[in-house]
């Protein structure tokens, strides 16, 4: 088994390939590892540019093609589904990751035994500003919703410890939030951020835009809900619920008194349209989080996920 395992999404970058496997053969000399590519539905050539690069480099390079264009996460997700290593490495192919930073931070998630070594990239060469600020108000965001205080969330150079990421299923956009989604699996002090070198694009084009500030905003919402309540949303619709209910009881309990303590005529009042309506949105967000808690029961056991991820087991033989 290879110890390290390289996964790269790849989609369009055929200018990139040769330097990309180049650079990576050098970074990575005699090491114990595989490098997994992934080309995710490319349509300028890049698909047949790999499968030469693989030919010509041998047994190391494993190249995996989707059958169109599904994302990131997707593509990513295929590499380590299919990564057989101790420790997975992910890089962007664009090679303003650096590819001899690959091995540093394999090496210290196994030395000091940490499950996540995440890439900062200090020094950005994006050379935009449009980019640059969104991008450092969306990472503030992110680490104080999540508890994870990484400064660079939207680097994709990271090293994880393979028992751990394989305890994850990414879809949508989600990994840019893979460090938040583990710290639900390990301990945050587990997670490490260390400075990594970051290259200006030489070739191809970005395939990011500033609109994708609004997706991240959008994905953290849902990510901060799994993090806290996806394995009791009873907690977080059943608050909603009681509260709702109690200021909808509290409504119809004062028109009650009013109408036959007093007299009172209540039937024109807008508090009674707000009490009934605060009363019915109450059940309803109760109603929500019983049928949460059976959706998450059924998708536990039927598809036997685990709650908990193992680190280590320790077996010693009984004595003679």
């Amino acid at each position: 088994m290879a110890r390290i395992s390289v996964v790269i999404p790849l989609y369009n970058e055929i200018d990139n390939v040769a330097p990309l496997c180049t650079a990576l053969s050098d970074a990575l000399g005699e090491s114990d590892t595989e490098i997994i590519i992934v080309d995710d539905g490319s349509r300028d050539g890049s698909a047949a540019a790999l499968d030469r690069e693989a030919a010509a480099r041998g047994e190391r390079f494993k190249i995996i093609h989707l059958q169109r264009n599904f994302g990131q996460t997707a593509a990513m997700q295929a590499g380590i589904d299919a990564a057989r290593g101790e420790v997975i490495v992910t890089l962007d192919a664009d090679l303003q990751n650096d590819p001899e930073d690959v091995l540093p931070l394999a090496q210290r998630v196994l030395a000091e035994n940490l499950d996540v070594v995440a890439g900062w990239r200090k020094n950005r060469q994006d050379g935009m500003l449009l980019r640059k600020i969104p991008s450092r108000i969306a990472n503030r965001l992110i680490r104080r919703l999540t508890g994870v205080y990484l400064h660079d969330y939207g680097c994709t150079l990271r090293a994880y410890r393979a028992s751990v990421i394989k305890g994850v299923r990414l879809y949508g956009e989600m990994h840019r939030f893979i460090p938040a989604w583990l710290s639900t699996l390990t301990y945050t002090d587990r997670i490490v951020e260390v400075p990594v070198r970051h290259h200006p694009r030489r070739t191809g084009q970005s395939k990011y835009g500033i609109t994708r500030t609004f997706r991240v905003l959008v994905d953290l919402l849902l990510v901060k809900f799994f993090l806290g309540y996806s394995q009791r949303p009873m907690h977080f619709f059943g608050v909603i619920g009681l509260a709702l209910l109690s200021i909808g009881s509290a409504m119809l309990l004062y028109l009650f008194v009013d109408k036959f303590g007093y007299g009172a005529e209540i039937s024109g009042r807008p508090m009674l349209i707000a009490g009934v309506l605060f009363f019915l949105a109450g059940l309803q967000f109760l109603n929500t989080g019983i049928v949460g808690e059976m959706l998450a029961r059924i998708y536990h056991e039927s598809q036997d996920k685990k709650t908990y991820v193992v680190r280590h087991t320790v077996h010693l033989d009984p004595p003679a």
